[in-house]
């Protein structure tokens, strides 16, 4: 099978990588030529990985056509781009393919998923099934081979074995799942819980703080998971409780950078006037302080972070307002 990875930034390398190791046909399309260059010549990405040098047999081109005769397509792109980019390559699309998602976040439109969005762009004629892999995976200890385990979501089972027999190595373990919305909504989710973790941390909390911010953000996600139609046992899986401790705890997720910043400075203005990267978890939290308010759901930490974001509010007042709120049983 023939795997194109849309995208030359470090998780769309990283993957890529995974498939040359497992001795799979894979090769990497970007936009950014001296990115493309770099890996197709060098065999590295100093600007994501400084000091790694990547299988020597990773290819990559600028040239689209690509995916012209691609059994599995993997899109590596932030949300905001997935519809450009499944526009882009449905006219090169001469026979179904498997569409493989890792974007976690909302249509910056419509607020739908991202697996609606490659359906509504993709015709079922070119199209197999969207199977998002998702879990708790650094891009940056990934590309070095270190032991992690993630999920293969789909409404298609058979093409989430696909995906699981793909990618399957010694050091990189896919498990499978169906619950699409569920899993889809637990790593969005954790974006947001992310960003309060990073700024709890940049506000000088410690380790209480993080395990208390961990377990009531979980808390929210089931709440509001279960309540959009999900199934409350994902959320104890990778999709759910995984991802959010590694998105919580680790310096190598961009969410919790974004988030330490704005705490360091006790203030989002830093964050607003200096960022540069995609940090999915500020627009996601927006999105789910609109839906959780339209559905009526009770989620405090969202709404702190909202306000820290959006409404000026100061880190330190929002820690003390989660703290103070009226007492209540935890279950």
């Amino acid at each position: 099978m023939k795997t194109v990875v849309i995208g030359s930034g470090s998780w769309g390398t990283a993957l890529a990588q995974v498939l040359v190791d497992n001795g799979q046909d894979c090769i990497i399309w970007g936009k950014n030529h001296e990115e493309v260059n770099e890996i197709q010549n060098e065999h590295t990405i100093k600007k994501f990985f400084p000091d790694v040098q990547l299988n020597p047999q990773l290819q990559a081109t600028a040239d689209l056509s690509v995916v012209k005769d691609a059994d599995v397509v993997l899109l590596s792109v932030p949300s905001i781009a997935i519809e450009e980019v499944c526009q882009s390559i449905l006219p090169y699309l001469t026979k179904k393919i498997i569409v493989v998602n890792t974007a976690k976040g909302f249509h910056p439109g419509n607020n739908d998923r991202m697996s609606n969005v490659i359906r509504d762009c993709i015709p079922s004629s070119k199209l197999s099934s969207v199977v998002s892999l998702i879990g708790p995976s650094h891009a940056e200890e990934v590309v070095l081979r270190m032991l992690t385990t993630i999920c293969a979501v789909s409404l298609n089972e058979a093409d989430a074995m696909t995906i699981q027999h793909l990618f399957l190595n010694n050091y990189f373990r896919v498990y499978r799942g169906n619950d699409e919305l569920g899993s889809e909504l637990g790593v969005a989710v954790k974006n947001a819980i992310a960003l309060a973790s990073g700024v709890l941390a940049g506000l000088g909390y410690g380790d209480n703080t993080k395990a208390a911010l961990i377990t009531r953000g979980l808390a929210e996600m089931i709440r509001f998971g279960t309540a959009m139609g999900g199934r409350q046992e994902t959320f104890m899986g990778l999709t759910g409780i995984g991802d959010l401790v590694v998105t919580c705890t680790s310096v190598h997720s961009r969410n919790f950078q974004a988030g330490y910043q704005i705490g360091k400075a006790d203030d989002a203005q830093v964050f607003w006037q200096n960022n540069t990267k995609t940090v999915e978890g500020v627009r996601t939290a927006k999105v789910l302080y609109e839906l959780k308010e339209q559905h009526q759901i009770d989620m405090p930490i969202v709404d702190e972070i909202y306000k820290v974001l959006y409404e000026g509010k100061k880190p330190s007042v929002s820690a003390r307002d989660l703290m103070l709120r009226e007492l209540k049983a935890e279950l």
